[in-house]
């Protein structure tokens, strides 16, 4: 049986939020525990929890975790989500040399080859990937633009199990719980065995989507400029860096779980504040 025990993990990650059939709207949560070991936090139901527990990047939070029964990636563990305790967050200030202590103790790749064999050998399945050239940002529409009627059923369903809500308030939450009705992936270069390769992951970062949100708020149908001077043009100024993360059922598929984007790493570097 797993121990549970308390750690203090410095948040690098936290997913949008979508149905569950086996929880409340959950979120994926990744950091670093304070001996510089990655972690997978889930499930984090992160709008249903009390204000002062809701934590953001950069930020330290003491939490009771055990390893996941049926998950058996290495990161992957179970939190208790009343143990929560936020601490500091850490800034940007000395051209941003506080994260950089912490971004140098994440496996770290300049190919997707790479982090796959790490994959293999070791069930790696948090890293951090340093594209050789961002190329572009691809915008579709979802498949669904709109919660199907089957996730609208999970979202009201566990509310209600939970005894959070009543079933009218159930409902506001599942109103409330927008959609993002559009995918976005990063198309970029990396090196490989055969020369340069061009990669294609999809962001599922919740900074993104809330970017989506605030963009198409200000700027109604004409969202998408502004959209992508935030990640192409901004972003692509950058050492962008992705924080990848495979999938549970599909282990051999990545997502950017995390956009990471520092100063270029040279003498003078400006103070970078957040894009978000």
């Amino acid at each position: 049986m797993a121990l549970a025990r308390i750690e203090r993990i410095l948040v690098l990650a936290k997913t949008y939020p979508s149905p569950s059939a086996h929880h409340i709207e959950t979120s994926c949560v990744a950091g670093i525990t304070h001996e510089g070991v990655m972690r997978r936090l889930y499930p984090v139901p992160f709008r249903m929890i009390e204000r002062d527990q809701q934590f953001k990047k950069w930020q330290w939070i003491d939490v009771r975790v055990e390893k996941a029964n049926k998950d058996h990636r290495p990161e992957s563990h179970k939190l208790y989500v009343d143990t929560i305790t936020c601490r500091d967050v850490i800034d940007t200030t000395k051209e941003w040399s506080l994260r950089w202590d912490w971004l140098d103790k994440i496996p770290s790749f300049d190919t997707v080859n790479a982090m796959d064999a790490a994959r293999l050998s070791d069930g790696l399945s948090i890293a951090l990937l340093r594209p050789k050239r961002l190329i572009g940002l691809d915008i579709t529409k979802a498949r669904n633009p709109n919660w199907t009627d089957d996730e609208k059923g999970k979202l009201m369903r566990q509310q209600m199990q939970g005894e959070l809500f009543s079933e009218v308030e159930a409902r506001q939450q599942v109103t409330q719980l927008r959609k993002v009705p559009f995918d976005f992936h990063y198309r970029y270069l990396c090196d490989s065995p055969e020369g340069e390769r061009e990669e294609r992951h999809k962001i599922v970062d919740w900074e993104a989507g809330a970017l989506y949100w605030r963009c198409f708020r200000d700027h109604g149908v004409d969202w998408e400029a502004p959209f992508r001077a935030k990640l192409e043009g901004q972003l692509g100024g950058k050492d962008l860096m992705f924080l990848m993360g495979n999938q549970h059922r599909f282990q051999d598929q990545w997502l950017i779980i995390s956009l990471v984007y520092p100063p270029r790493r040279k003498l003078g570097d400006v103070k970078q504040g957040s894009l978000f």
